[in-house]
């Protein structure tokens, strides 16, 4: 049976207990990012993340504000993930199948994943 999966569009659809209460997927190429119930919800969060494309002769990197995201803890928690290398004191997240991104980040080892930025199994 083939998975239906859904863009983001409000936290009660994909948030139960605290927890996200769906599987997680890449929005480019429906890889599984994170299991039910793996990643704590946060709101009110600042982050200004880079967009997942860049204009072309753009001076500077082109960010989204992120405001809701999943806290994961471990990084062995993720099903599929990559990590870029540490720029300003923080890594940006990745699809590790298709390395579409960055879907979240981390900092002091502590990963987030942006709710915008990927699919879900609903």
């Amino acid at each position: 049976m083939e998975k239906k999966l859904s863009s983001f569009t409000n936290s009660e659809d994909v948030v139960q207990d605290g927890k996200n209460k769906v599987a997680i997927y890449c929005v480019h190429c429906t890889s599984l990012i994170l299991n039910p119930a793996t990643g704590t919800y946060l709101s009110n969060i600042q982050f200004d993340l880079p967009t997942m494309t860049q204009k072309k002769n753009a001076l500077t990197v082109q960010t989204d504000p992120v405001t809701e995201c999943f806290r994961v803890d471990d990084m062995y928690h993720f099903e599929n993930i990559g990590f870029s290398v540490q720029a300003n004191d923080v890594q940006y997240l990745a699809c590790a199948d298709c390395e579409f991104g960055p879907v979240g980040w981390c900092k002091d080892k502590i990963s987030f994943i942006a709710l915008s930025r990927v699919r879900y199994e609903l």
